[in-house]
C-alpha cells in the first residue's frame, strides 16, 4: 500500500535516514521505534506529506487516505466539542446538499425521456449509495460513541473547545481522525494525555476497526496490544520485523548475540587463513593451496555487526539548597470551577526529602492541586510553602511552550544567568545536544528532544522542591530510566504526578491517590498501595467504578419488546439451545486451532533462536503470519463466547 524507495533524509549536511527502503501492506499494524532524535516523527511527517525527503520515493495508490495525529495541533476554538468533532463528517454533508440539489432539478424538469434526465437520476442513485455507505443521517451517534469511549461526558458535547486542556482538545482530534477510517492511521504519541480507560478503549478500536496503523508510542503495553510489526529505527537505518514489540526486544538481542557470535567465528577463520598465507607464501610445495586460500578470503562475504546506538542521556539535579523541615503544608484546601466541586478539605503535610506520587483518573484535580501548590490559581482553605522553599517545575505542555524559532543553544541561553551561562554546551552535551545539535532549531525536534530541552530549564539554578507533571510523556525506555535514577539520588522534595507505573516503582515512599473528590494519603511505594487497594496495577485504579447500575435502554420502535423478565416460548429456547450446541462446537474447534498454532510458533521460535534461522527472512515471515492467525483465531473465540454468554443469559 505504501512503498519506500532509497528514502534518505539529511538535516544540515548529517543523514537522518540513509537510503532505507521498506512496505507497508494493508491492514499491517507498525509500531516505529527508536531513540528520542532517531526520526520517528520525521518519518510519518514525510507519510503525511508534510516534509519532503532529501532523497527518495515514497509511493501510494492515488485513492488512498491517510490520517494523521501529530504531537500538537491546533483546533477551532468557535466550535462545540460535537460541532468539531463531526466536522470528521464533512464529506457527508456535502453528499446531503449535492444529493438535495440532483433531487431538486429532478422534480423540477419535465424531459423524462432525455439523456440528462437519465444522467440525473443516474446521479442521484450514486450520491445516494455514497450517503446510505458513509453513515448517512446516524453519523452523530457514532461520533457521540467515539467521543464517550475517549473519555467525553455527555455535558461535555456543547462545551467550546477552548474550555479544555491541551490534553482533552488532543483527544477532539483523535476522534475526529478515527470517526474519518483513513486507509492509513500515522499516530504520534496518541496515548500521553490519555487515562487508562481510554487507552484501553483506543486499542480496542485500532485493533478491531481501523486498517493500516503506524504507530510511534512509547508505552510498551500499547504497543504489544495494538502492534504485530515492529520497524526500528537505528543510526539511519531500519530494521524490520515481523511481530509486536515485546517479542521484537527479544528477537533483538537475540540476532545481536548471534551476529557477535558469527562475525567473532569468521575473524578467527580469518586470522586462521592468513597465518597460513604468510607462513606458506614462499613454499613452491605449498603455492596452489596459498592461491587457493587467498581466493577463498576474496570471495568471503565478511560479516558485520548491526552498530549500536549508545548514547544516553547524563542528568543528574544540583545540590537542593536546605528547606525547611515542611516544604508544603495544606489544610482543608478545596477547589471549584463555578458549581464544579474538582477536590475538598486536602489535608497534607510533605516532609524534607519526601519524594511522592499523585495518582488517579484524569480530571480528579492532580494538575490542579499542583498548580495550587505553584500559585497559580486560587483556592480556599490554607496552603503553605516552608522556610526558603525553591520550586522547579515541569508541565504537561512545558515542551510545547517553546520558542520554534530559536536554536536549541538560543533557547538555553536566553534563560541562563550568571556563572552557569559558561557550562551551557556541557549541560547540552549531557542531554544528548552535543556538537551540530545544539544549533538545529527547535521546530524540527521531536516530542523527545523538545521534553529533554524543555527539563534543562530545571537544571539552571539549584531547586529544592521539584513537580514533575507527567515527565514522561514523549521520554524513551532509555531516558525514562535515567530519569528516575537521577530524581532517586535528588536530596531534596519530589511530586511526581504520573500514571507510569514502572517509572513510580522503588522512586516514591508516599502515595496520593485523587478521587471522588477527595486526596487520600498511602504511606510506602506505589506497590504497597496497589496491595492496600487489592489491585494489580494502576490501570484498575483509572477504570470508572459505576456507583449505582445503568438504566435500561428505552426503546422507540414497537418491534422492540425484549425486556429482562419476558419469557421465551418454547419453540424459541430450543432454538436458543440448538444456537449454544453450535456455539460450543465451534469454541471448542477454535481452542484446538489455537492450540496447534501455539504449538506450531513455539517450534518455529526454537528454530528462530539457532544462527540459520535467525538469517532466514522466510520464517521470520512466517513467524509474523503465524502470530497474526493467532491473534484472528482469538477474536473468533472472542466473539462466539461473547455470543454464547448472551444465548445462555436468555434461558
Amino acid at each position: 500500500m505504501i512503498s519506500v524507495e532509497g528514502l534518505t533524509v539529511e538535516f544540515s549536511g548529517r543523514p537522518l535516514f540513509d537510503d532505507i527502503s521498506f512496505v507497508v501492506n494493508k491492514k499491517d499494524r507498525i509500531a516505529l521505534v527508536g531513540k528520542n532524535g532517531a526520526g520517528k516523527t520525521t518519518m510519518l511527517k514525510i507519510f503525511a506529506g508534510l516534509q519532503e525527503p532529501t532523497r527518495g520515493n515514497v509511493s501510494f495508490p492515488k485513492d488512498i487516505t491517510i490520517g494523521y495525529l501529530p504531537q500538537q495541533m491546533q483546533l477551532n476554538d468557535g466550535n462545540t466539542v460535537l460541532e468539531e468533532a463531526s466536522l470528521a463528517f464533512d464529506h457527508i454533508h456535502q453528499l446531503e446538499e449535492e444529493l438535495e440539489a440532483v433531487n431538486t432539478e429532478l422534480a423540477r424538469r419535465t424531459d423524462y425521456e432525455s439523456e440528462e434526465y437519465h444522467r440525473l437520476i443516474d446521479r442521484s442513485a450514486h450520491l445516494n449509495e455514497q450517503f446510505l455507505m458513509s453513515g448517512g443521517g446516524n453519523f452523530l451517534s457514532e461520533v457521540e460513541r467515539t467521543l464517550t469511549g475517549l473519555g467525553f461526558k455527555r455535558s461535555d458535547f456543547g462545551r467550546p473547545t477552548n474550555q479544555f486542556s491541551g490534553g482533552w482538545r488532543m483527544r477532539i482530534e483523535l476522534a475526529k481522525l478515527l470517526l474519518r477510517r483513513p486507509d492509513v492511521l500515522l499516530l504520534d504519541e496518541p496515548t500521553n494525555h490519555l487515562d487508562i480507560e481510554s487507552i484501553q478503549w483506543l486499542e480496542n478500536f485500532l485493533a478491531t476497526r481501523a486498517n493500516a496503523v503506524i504507530l510511534v508510542s512509547h508505552d510498551r503495553a500499547f504497543l504489544d496490544a495494538v502492534t504485530m510489526r515492529t520497524i526500528e529505527i537505528v543510526l539511519g537505518q531500519t530494521h524490520d520485523y515481523k511481530v509486536s514489540y515485546s517479542k521484537y526486544v527479544e528477537l533483538r538481542k537475540e540476532r545481536r548475540e548471534q551476529q557477535i557470535r558469527a562475525y567473532e567465528n569468521q575473524q578467527k577463520q580469518i586470522q586462521d587463513t592468513e597465518d597460513f598465507i604468510e607462513r606458506f607464501r614462499y613454499k613452491a610445495t605449498k603455492a596452489v593451496q596459498v592461491q587457493s586460500r587467498i581466493k577463498q578470503l576474496e570471495k568471503l562475504e565478511r560479516l558485520e555487526v548491526d552498530e549500536e546506538d549508545n548514547s544516553s542521556l547524563r542528568l543528574k539535579f544540583p545540590p537542593a539548597p536546605r528547606s525547611g523541615s515542611y516544604p508544603v503544608i495544606a489544610e482543608n484546601v478545596s477547589k471549584s470551577y463555578g458549581e464544579h466541586l474538582i477536590f475538598k478539605d486536602v489535608t497534607f503535610t510533605l516532609n524534607r526529602g519526601d519524594k511522592v506520587a499523585f495518582v488517579g483518573k484524569n480530571g480528579e484535580g492532580k494538575s490542579t492541586l499542583v498548580k495550587c501548590i505553584m500559585g497559580e490559581i486560587d483556592f480556599s482553605g490554607k496552603l503553605e510553602l516552608g522556610h526558603n522553599v525553591k520550586i522547579g517545575y515541569f508541565a504537561q505542555n512545558q515542551a510545547s511552550l517553546l520558542d520554534e524559532n530559536k536554536t536549541v543553544f538560543e533557547t538555553i541561553d536566553y534563560v541562563a544567568v550568571g556563572d552557569i551561562r559558561t557550562k551551557v554546551r556541557d549541560i547540552l552535551g549531557a542531554f544528548m545536544f552535543g556538537g551540530e545539535a545544539s544549533d538545529k532549531k527547535v521546530k524540527v525536534l521531536s516530542g523527545g528532544e523538545r521534553s529533554r530541552l524543555a527539563m534543562i530549564r530545571l537544571l539552571l539554578e539549584p531547586v529544592n522542591l521539584l513537580i514533575l507533571d507527567e515527565p514522561t510523556n514523549h521520554l524513551d525506555m532509555r531516558s525514562k530510566d535515567v530519569l528516575k535514577e537521577a530524581i532517586k539520588e535528588f536530596d531534596g522534595t519530589v511530586i511526581v504526578v504520573s500514571h507510569d507505573r514502572e517509572f513510580l516503582d522503588g522512586l516514591v515512599d508516599k502515595v496520593y491517590e485523587f478521587g471522588n473528590q477527595r486526596v487520600k494519603e498511602h504511606l510506602g511505594g506505589i506497590y504497597e498501595f496497589l496491595q492496600t487497594k487489592k489491585m494489580e496495577s494502576l490501570k484498575e485504579l483509572e477504570v470508572k467504578q459505576p456507583s449505582v447500575a445503568p438504566k435500561p435502554e428505552v426503546r422507540n420502535t414497537t418491534s422492540e419488546i425484549s425486556t429482562e423478565s419476558s419469557k421465551l416460548s418454547y419453540e424459541e429456547r430450543k432454538e436458543v439451545n440448538k444456537s449454544i450446541k453450535r456455539l460450543e462446537k465451534q469454541i471448542s474447534d477454535a481452542e484446538q486451532k489455537i492450540e496447534q498454532m501455539e504449538q506450531e510458533k513455539t517450534l518455529l521460535e526454537a528454530t528462530l533462536a539457532t544462527p540459520d534461522g535467525a538469517s532466514n527472512p522466510d520464517l521470520f515471515d512466517k513467524h509474523g503470519r503465524l502470530v497474526k492467525d493467532i491473534e484472528n483465531q482469538m477474536s473468533v473465540w472472542e466473539l462466539f463466547t461473547l455470543e454464547l454468554e448472551e444465548l445462555k443469559a436468555k434461558v
